[in-house]
């Protein structure tokens, strides 16, 4: 990484404060003073501050590059923590490649963001609350007026400009009629207090973590005049039609993903290509291959479509490939994978400018990646990794644009600070931002390395990364935090994490790790626990406990564990099968899987995917992975900690093991972070309490 290192960064503001400070006394004092100062700098450099709960508001970082048409400049969305609001803030900005300059496009106390620049270079689309609700508005970027296009009740997503840049397209939620059975109500006398109307729910995917329950409708496709007017809906029926939209060449159909069939809410990976017509909402079916097509995007000659498609084997963990059909008109054409090995799983698509072949991101190892495909199959991978957008926990992340020219625009992140924006022109590197040396410049951050850990069962190699104190002296001895990521299917890497940093600032040594089932490796190492979560992962992490305390700088008589989502899980079944421990927070969990099967908002989805079958048919092997099924063992004092509007994993979860700890008389505590879905860090205030909690539990049992 080319980013300044802490060490680099050591004569800060308030350092040559200190100095000039001590220098004025000399001109007073007699010269022995000089061994004073040298010492005042020394003790100056050992007692960098450290990172602490306020400088959660203090993060700054960058996601989104989008390349301009002339080449000169970069917009990009600059993201910040509002402490006011308590929310994530987002305003565009832009690099002058060539003076470096980087300054405000759009950027004040409101929020703008989801930029998308017209094909005509000329014009601007992006969202923004500036009026109170979330609109699509148009910049001019010549004249820098804007305009705003919609006045719409409902979020507009998958933002897509037409070939000539005088329309846009996007999908929208399109509420319908609510059921109403009961219709004999007597008239409510004139001031009565009655209670609410009864809500009535004839839907299989009626609530959705994030959002609550959900109102009678589906998302829908419409069109609008880029000068503003009144969207226009070009899709009908009750099917959702979403994620990206892809025009056709002239102009006159868009293609989208959907699964449209009456039992699409049972059918959660089902969808195929399909494009509509935008003058008569005639709609044509494009791809039929069995299993799941999306994210259709046509080749900028008009001659090729390609998509992402998943062989579904109703397997836990599926990679998917990179498809391409021609458009001959030809129905009966075959799409052709241009990735049938690539046994990775491929994210954000873009065809290149010249229509011979595609780049896209990918997850290997720890970290997202970058390739380049030709429309005949001939892959080449990049040596850069992306990074920068999870800040709460080190997951692997990252966004990219590509010019006319070949350039690569990327995020970019170290363990030491989040994602800045930047160039590979070339095979050069350059940094273009440096977002937060304002903030952690002058603080003394965690440093972190890779481990290596073979797993005691089969010799299988987990990838693990230590974060160190930032004073850290080898020669001591530390308490340890066992950090576990969620998914189960998701992957760590050595990269930002504030959660890592403040435990790190708190005297601890964190360690985070890859176990079985984790991705970015390949389908068979997802698939070790295909069917069979908790097992083997367990004793993967166990592994990584005993290769950090074999580091020599442990304290085993203060070892917590923690983790989130499926890394509740673990945690939660990882102190019923031993006691070594001395405190656990287990995190928005699933405790019982029966339970879970039919409380958690996409049941369709586990059920069939990561169970063997109906939960009725199977409650001996879905208690025998059961958190709950082993309670009996746990002596760890254990707190609990989720979201009070969790829907994925619900808080019944969560009281259902607080209540049998409880029933133990097992030292537990349970935390209900208000208002919080599953992503519990989506507001700051809600991530400084999730960490602070945890650290707070582990201190009280540090013995």
């Amino acid at each position: 990484m080319a980013l300044k290192s802490v060490s680099s960064n050591l004569i800060s503001k308030r350092l040559i404060a200190t100095v000039c400070s001590i220098l004025s006394i000399t001109a007073i004092v007699v010269a022995p003073l000089k061994v004073s100062i040298a010492a005042e700098i020394s003790n100056e450099v050992v007692k960098l501050q450290k990172i602490d709960y306020q400088d959660v508001f203090n993060i700054e970082y960058a996601a989104n590059p989008i390349f301009t048409h002339d080449g000169k400049r970069l917009i990009y969305e600059r993201r910040s923590m509002d402490i006011q609001s308590d929310r994530l803030n987002t305003n565009i900005w832009f690099v002058d490649l060539k003076t470096g300059d980087n300054k405000p496009l759009i950027s004040d106390s409101d929020r703008h963001y989801s930029p998308v620049l017209s094909p005509d270079g000329r014009k601007l689309a992006y969202l923004s609350n500036k009026d109170g609700s979330t609109q699509l508005y148009i910049r001019w970027l010549q004249s820098g007026e804007d305009v705003k296009v919609t006045q719409l009740e409902y979020s507009s997503n998958s933002i897509t400009w037409s070939p000539d840049s005088q329309s846009l397209a996007f999908s929208m939620f399109t509420p319908i009629a609510s059921t109403i059975l009961f219709k004999d109500m007597p008239a409510k006398p004139k001031n009565a207090e009655w209670a609410g109307q009864a809500k009535v729910i004839d839907t299989t995917l009626y609530r959705s973590d994030g959002r609550g329950f959900n109102q009678a409708g589906f998302s829908q496709l419409y069109v609008i005049d880029a000068i503003g007017g009144t969207p226009r809906q070009i899709t009908q029926g009750d099917f959702n039609h979403s994620g990206r939209l892809s025009y056709s060449k002239d102009g006159s159909a868009i293609f989208f993903s959907a699964d449209r069939h009456p039992d699409a809410a049972l059918r959660p990976l089902q969808s195929d290509i399909f494009s509509v017509s935008i003058d008569t909402g005639a709609v044509e079916k494009i791809t039929s291959i069995e299993g799941p097509e999306s994210a259709p995007m046509l080749s900028p000659d008009g001659k090729h479509i390609a998509f992402l498609w998943v062989n579904d084997r109703k397997l836990s963990f599926q990679v998917n490939q990179l498809m391409v059909k021609a458009l001959n008109g030809s129905d009966s054409n075959e799409a052709t994978s241009l990735t049938p090995t690539f046994d990775r799983t491929i994210q954000d698509v873009q065809w290149a400018h010249n229509s011979k072949g595609l780049y896209f991101s990918y997850i290997d190892e720890g970290e997202t990646k970058l390739a380049y495909v030709s429309i005949k199959g001939k892959l080449k991978e990049y040596d850069l990794s992306l990074g920068g957008q999870a800040i709460g926990r080190p997951y692997t992340s990252g966004d990219f644009t590509i010019n006319k020219s070949g350039d690569i625009a990327f995020t970019k992140n170290d363990p030491q600070r989040p994602a800045d924006i930047w160039l590979l022109d070339g095979k050069k590197q350059t940094q273009l931002t440096r977002l937060n040396e304002d903030a952690f410049a002058h603080k003394a951050l965690a440093k972190t390395h890779a481990i290596e850990v073979s797993s005691s069962i089969d010799k299988l190699n987990i990838p693990a990364w230590i974060a160190l104190p930032p004073d850290f002296d080898p020669t001591k001895k530390y308490p340890f935090i066992l950090e576990i990521h969620g998914g189960p299917h998701a992957a760590y890497g050595d990269t930002f994490s504030m959660e890592v940093q403040l435990m790190a600032a708190k005297g601890y040594v964190v360690a985070w790790a890859n176990p079985r089932g984790s991705s970015s490796y390949g389908e068979d190492f997802g698939n070790e626990i295909h069917h069979n979560y908790p097992s083997n992962d367990y004793q993967d992490l166990m592994d990584v406990v005993d290769a950090v305390i074999a580091k020599g700088y442990i304290d085993t008589n203060n070892l917590f564990i923690t983790g989130g989502s499926g890394g509740g899980v673990l945690t939660a079944w990882s102190i019923g099968k031993t006691d070594r421990f001395a405190a656990a927070v287990v995190a928005k969990p699933v405790i019982n899987w029966m339970s879970f099967a039919l409380t958690a908002d996409a049941y369709p989805y586990f059920s069939q995917y990561w169970m063997p079958d109906m939960p009725w048919n199977i409650n001996e092997h879905l208690w025998k992975h059961s958190p709950l099924s082993l309670v009996g063992n746990v002596k760890t004092p254990t707190m609990l900690l989720t979201g009070e509007a969790d829907y994925r994993t619900p808080m019944s979860e969560t009281e259902q093991y607080y209540q049998a700890l409880r029933l133990q008389k097992i030292d537990s505590a349970m935390v209900r972070i208000p208002g919080a879905s599953h992503g519990i860090a989506a507001r700051p205030s809600h991530l400084i309490q999730k960490i602070g909690n945890i650290v707070a539990w582990f201190e009280k049992y540090k013995k």
